[in-house]
């Protein structure tokens, strides 16, 4: 009969005569048989990943009632000692499962930390547990909310005299009934829950042939513009989608279609002054200078150091990101109704200062102002893995850490579909896209813009220094073979039959670790390094011999002792130039590129590729001479289209020089198959997988994966 009973109860509620008939067995009261029912259902939970935040408050709520109750039970003085091992044991297993758990979600660990903040949620949890063991809840006092974290930088903050003047005119600020209106809309429901993120940004990877990365844009219709100056069709589609109402975008056309001139003019359309320009160092001095061509009407102030000098009724402040750690507070609070971040993958490292800085301003713009016009301009959005667009994104508010925001939430969710569903990822792309993302190249909007080529001149380098960089490769190269091979034996049987492709990358990727760190000796960094400084002479030459046959060259160069070498070349020869180096004042900088363009007798200007790489125009030369390679395709792109822009009326080449016979030419191929990454996610192109590798750690993969060939060792 028990047995029957037992099996009716399991099936179906016992009615009110059985439940009085059966007592509860001791074991089953008190609070250890509660707690141990939750952790049953936390276990299920857990299972089922991702863990949602209410079954966390429920592992923090068990967790805490089993450390309360062991030192209760520890304290009574009342129970015997063989009832407190008992009820001791109880617990013990209690707390068992929940490391178990913990095991399979480390995450959850930071719940058991005694400086782990206890939620108002995780407070009313406790207290219907302890109900349901038939305890009283103790009233508790609500948990003070802790501090705000002090901004990264504040204690270098300033705020310019000047700014507070303005905040002394004019203390309040305009009611913004948008903003309002946009916080009271109504969410969406049919996606709570799902996980979008990732599959938005693995959308951007799948992207088939004939899908370009553009919003639908406005017919071009005729823009104002100050004498002398006039907007390209493209341009003005730009300026016209800011006119009609259009707050954000991601302006990635590519470099040399007229990036600043769109930004400045869809600020005037949309009335977003004051309007905050955040830059690199190099070309803020620029930028005030286009302010004044394209919007002269407009009054533009440049921030330096810690900004004695600012104008701060000026209708354009810009600043660069380097000093915007003392000027973050106050740029916060200045009451911007625009944005732009110009070369914005600077940004794209999401836990660097100027990130931050930057997600902070704009986040504070939102809350004064709902649809402030925020844009990001870049033509190389993509650096090196398609994550990059994060920080971006969230920049223009489009999401946030965890999830899509406002109109793109609303977008995809009017789409119909779940990420588990066929069509989902070509749809949500769509969706993103249409929030302003707006991709142009120069071959379909500027036909008058002549094709660019890149040459490769391969030089064989010579004498004491070949023969050092040769038997410095042939080191490196011994050396990863060496750990290919001790990682082989150390396996059971130690024989691999082919090349074990993940070995061998895992051999690479702890060489690199080891080269980037301070190992002393040859590694792939100094080896690339003495290539360049090889390279010197050569690339010297050969633009000297540029200059005389074809006009204005533009030389480029990583390392400073190669821009050296070079200019003494040019010097020896008699040929002037100029210099763009990074530790130039502005003014320096002004006035080299000013004798470079306009100088005839300037036949050279020898440019640092990171210093120089952008902001400049240098379209009065058609030829330019890369001495030493970039570790990225956006680096070169970015040199070259200092050249290849508006403005220029000569096919464009890039004469790139590169070592035979070295590592050099593998990275040179490595280079030009990561092109194809900015060409997947925004132009819809269709590239092979290996456009998003890392450049330095497929070389040395490729460096040990040759020699295990060459060699056949082990038994490959």
């Amino acid at each position: 009969m028990a047995r029957t009973g037992q099996r009716r109860s399991a099936g179906r509620p016992a009615s009110a005569t059985q439940q009085r008939r059966r007592a509860p067995r001791p074991s089953e009261q008190g609070l250890v048989p509660v707690l141990a029912g939750v952790v049953r259902e936390i276990e299920g939970a857990v299972q089922r990943p991702p863990v949602r935040p209410a079954v966390r408050t429920k592992f923090q709520v068990v967790a805490l009632l089993v450390r309360e109750e062991k030192a209760r039970v520890e304290a009574d003085a009342e129970l015997t000692s063989a009832k407190r091992a008992q009820e001791l044991k109880r617990l013990d297993g209690v707390a068992t499962l929940l490391a178990r758990i913990a095991a399979r979600d480390t995450s959850l660990l930071a719940l058991l930390a005694d400086e782990a903040r206890v939620s108002d949620a995780a407070r009313a949890y406790k207290a219907t547990v302890l109900r349901a063991a038939g305890r009283e809840a103790p009233e508790e006092e609500p948990e003070p909310e802790a501090p705000p974290a002090p901004v990264p930088g504040a204690d270098k903050q300033v705020v310019p005299q000047s700014v507070i003047s303005r905040r002394l005119a004019n203390p309040f600020l305009p009611p913004d009934f948008e903003a309002a209106a946009a916080r009271v809309a109504a969410k969406p429901r049919r996606l709570v829950g799902w996980e979008l993120l990732e599959p938005l940004f693995r959308s951007f990877e799948q992207a088939g042939p004939g899908a370009p990365a553009c919003m639908p844009l406005p017919e071009p219709v005729a823009v104002p513009t100050p004498p002398g100056r006039e907007l390209m069709p493209h341009q003005s589609q730009v300026v016209t989608a800011a006119a009609q109402g259009h707050r954000t975008f991601l302006l990635a056309d590519e470099p040399g279609l007229g990036k600043t001139a769109q930004a400045l003019l869809a600020a005037r359309a949309a009335g977003a002054y004051p309007l905050l320009v955040v830059v690199p160092n190099v070309v803020k001095t620029n930028w005030a200078h286009e302010v004044g061509l394209w919007t002269p009407e407009r009054r533009a102030t440049v921030v330096h150091g810690d900004g004695e000098r600012v104008d701060g009724f000026a209708d354009v402040v810009i600043v660069n990101y380097e000093i915007l750690d003392r000027h973050v507070g106050w740029l916060g609070e200045h009451g911007f109704r625009g944005m732009v971040v110009d070369e914005a993958h600077f940004i794209k490292n999401k836990r660097s200062q100027r990130s931050q800085h930057v997600l902070s301003i704009a986040e504070r713009m939102r809350e004064r102002t709902g649809r402030p016009l925020l844009m990001a301009l870049t033509g190389t959005p993509l650096i090196n893995d398609i994550e990059d667009f994060r920080a971006i994104w969230q920049y223009l508010g489009w999401i946030d850490d965890e999830k899509p925001l406002g109109p793109l939430m609303t977008a995809l969710d009017d789409i119909g579909l779940t990420p588990a569903d066929r069509g989902f990822s070509a749809a949500a792309r769509q969706c993103v896209v249409e929030q302003g993302i707006v991709r142009r190249r120069k071959a379909d909007v500027v036909a008058d813009i002549p094709a660019r080529r890149v040459a490769d001149l391969l030089v064989e380098l010579d004498g004491a220094a070949g023969r050092s960089i040769r038997e410095a490769e042939a080191a490196l190269v011994a050396r990863l073979l060496q750990r290919y091979r001790s990682a082989v034996e150390a396996r059971e049987g130690g024989v691999v039959t082919g090349t074990d492709q993940d070995l061998a990358r895992r051999v690479a990727a702890a060489e690199l670790k080891d080269s980037s760190g301070k190992a002393k000796g040859e590694n792939v960094f100094s080896m690339v390094r003495r290539i360049g400084q090889a390279k010197a002479a050569p690339a010297a030459d050969y633009a000297a011999q540029l200059a005389r046959n074809v006009g204005k060259v533009v030389f480029f160069a990583k390392h400073v002792d190669v821009m050296d070498h070079a200019e003494q070349a040019f010097a020896e020869r008699g040929i002037t130039y100029a210099s763009i180096r990074g530790d130039q004042t502005p003014r320096q900088r002004d006035k080299n590129v000013t004798a470079f363009v306009e100088d005839p007798e300037v036949q050279i200007v020898v440019c640092s590729l990171t210093a120089a790489g952008v902001g400049l125009n240098l379209q009065v030369a058609s030829n330019l001479v890369l001495a030493e390679l970039s570790w990225t395709d956006a680096e070169q792109t970015q040199a070259i289209d200092r050249i290849h822009r508006i403005g220029q009326s000569e096919p464009v080449t890039a004469w790139r020089v590169i070592a035979a016979q070295t590592v050099d030419t593998r990275i040179a191929e490595l280079i030009d198959s990561k092109s194809g990454l900015a060409a997947r996610a925004l132009d819809g192109v269709d590239v092979e997988d290996g456009a998003a590798t890392d450049v330095q750690l497929e070389a040395l993969v490729g460096l040990l994966t040759d020699a295990i060939a060459a060699e056949g060792a082990p038994a490959v």
